[in-house]
């Protein structure tokens, strides 16, 4: 079964562009579909008599809602907290704690409506209070929410199910940020203390299990019977275990350990033959070099447009999906998603594979010697750096690869010290790409660059509120992107999802937020 995605205008990933602390967790990115799953109950019976068990590559960080970290962290958070607005399995918004919102004519106050029968795991009542009360701590606490909700301004609770939200200016990133760590909603006597940190408070529909579990290497849950959203997580138990080898998954699955996961293209017939069925998800993550000093200020190089479009004609991208990902995913020469609304088909043929014209064009930019640049050499792009060195190579662009430690990755890349670097990272809906990659504060425009014309495209994008008007504003900016040369994209990573007999993975591949919503009974709809 192959699927193709499609994000809706407001759709998230959890992920995929966030606030400047993501570019720290894009290696749990480049696996962030890598789970698993087993089952308590062998007769394949529906799911309230299963147990889904996850495996996570990263242990949470923390369960403080001003503190959480999108990626793979987000299967345990989500599944204890409650956010304001929630994504489907096909990447649309949809209600969550919020039952309906609305934005003013100018687009700067969100109001929005909370059902009537939220609670609390402790009991008591969820209400625009406690809103309140976990967005104003996440604003004043340092961390990936705070940056993510810049844009704002106040937060009001003018009666008991009625949250507005004032921003400092249009921000079209926060609707599908409200569905992710920004939009969860915390238990205003609790989250302060201490034990949030591994014991929360939380209004989602499971709870920590805190005898079974085992900081830092599995974390069970348990499903809360009045839960108002309860037909959407059919599993009685979760357990999420911490496990950072790919392999050991792989192989979890082949001995029936496991009933659900991602295999490695190289696995996939040994899948099969266990009794597994195989999905294939085109596109769930992107690998982009990012030509960052387009001001030319620390490599001078950089800011003449003749040199970025020569990068960019170096990559035999065709190639490289075919021996860097063994054919599991597709070249690209624009970052957004291959079905969202931003992506335009047409653009992917702007730069041809032609080393011989990259040269010219260095030549005709002042380097036709070449010049040097060193770049972070971190944890998920060790595999790739060979054929980035090997293709800048071939057209006068000699790389130096300098070791950062991982804890040190995104200190690294927000220093300004390395004019080029690679990410991988999720996909994610426009709104949140196009701030993370073209907004002057956004976290891959590290060195802050500006254009006019680009300007204008971005106030423009965040104040339009008609979904149909926005993304034409958004192929403008991907069009912008790529005849700019702005960044390299190279290729989008694909995944293979191996489901048992009783389990079902119920996504399009439009989404790629780590949720348990992804999983269901045999049948089930997503």
């Amino acid at each position: 079964m192959r699927i193709r995605p499609s994000l809706s205008p407001h759709s998230s990933h959890g992920p995929r562009a966030r606030a400047a602390t993501a570019l720290g967790a894009v290696v749990v990115l480049l696996a962030a579909s890598a789970c698993s799953a087993e089952s308590s109950d062998s007769s394949g019976a529906g799911g309230a008599g299963r147990t889904l068990a996850l495996s996570i590559f990263g242990t949470p960080n923390s369960f403080d809602p001003a503190q959480l970290i999108e990626g793979q962290q987000t299967y345990v958070w989500d599944a204890l907290y409650d956010t304001l607005l929630l994504q489907d399995n096909s990447g649309k918004l949809k209600p969550g704690a919020a039952q309906s919102w609305k934005y003013s004519d100018d687009a700067r106050t969100l109001t929005l409506k909370l059902r009537g029968d939220l609670t609390f795991s402790s009991g008591a009542k969820v209400d625009s209070a406690a809103v309140k009360a976990t967005m104003e701590r996440t604003l004043k606490t340092p961390g990936q929410s705070q940056a993510a909700l810049a844009a704002v301004n106040s937060v009001e609770a003018p009666d008991a199910s009625t949250v507005v939200i004032k921003l400092k200016q249009p921000d079209a990133a926060l609707l599908p940020l409200l569905s992710t760590a920004p939009g969860v909603i915390g238990d205003p006597k609790t989250m302060a203390s201490k034990s949030s940190a591994l014991d929360p408070v939380g209004s989602g529909p499971y709870t920590l299990d805190k005898k079974a579990t085992v900081n830092g290497s599995v974390y069970v849950l348990n499903r809360r019977s009045d839960y108002w959203n309860a037909k959407a997580y059919p599993f009685k138990t979760v357990k999420i275990r911490v496990i950072s080898d790919p392999t050991a998954v792989a192989n979890a699955l082949k001995a029936g350990e496991t009933n659900v996961g991602t295999v490695d293209v190289s696995q996939i017939s040994a899948i099969k033959a266990a009794g597994f069925d195989i999905t294939h998800v085109d596109a769930t993550a992107g690998a982009s070099l990012i030509l960052a000093d387009r001001a030319g200020s620390t490599l001078k190089a950089l800011g003449d447009v003749r040199v970025r479009r020569a990068i960019n004609m170096a990559f035999d991208r065709d190639k490289m999906v075919k021996q860097l990902l063994r054919g599991s995913g597709e070249p690209t020469e624009q970052l957004f998603n291959p079905e969202g609304e931003a992506n335009d088909p047409a653009l992917d043929k702007t730069y041809a594979y032609d080393p011989a014209g990259a040269r010219k064009l260095l030549a005709e930019a002042g380097y036709a010697d070449g010049f040097s640049v060193t770049m972070p050499s971190l944890v998920y792009s060790k595999q790739f750096e060979p054929a980035i060195t090997q293709a800048l190579g071939d057209i006068g662009i000699k790389v130096k690869w300098e070791p950062v430690p991982a804890q040190q990755s995104l200190s690294a890349l927000l220093s300004r010290k390395y004019p080029m670097f690679l990410v991988v990272e999720g996909l994610n809906v426009a709104p949140i790409e196009t701030r993370s990659f073209f907004s002057p504060t956004g976290s891959k425009n590290v060195f802050r660059s500006t254009d006019p014309a680009l300007t204008a495209l971005l106030n423009k994008a965040d104040k339009e509120l008609d979904p149909a008007k926005a993304a034409g504003i958004y192929k403008e900016i991907s069009k912008f992107g790529v005849e700019q040369a702005w960044n390299a994209p190279l290729f989008h990573i694909g995944s293979d999802w191996a489901t048992k007999k009783g389990i079902a993975y119920l996504g399009d591949g439009s989404s790629t937020m780590s949720t348990i919503r992804q999983f269901g009974p045999a049948g089930s709809k997503g």
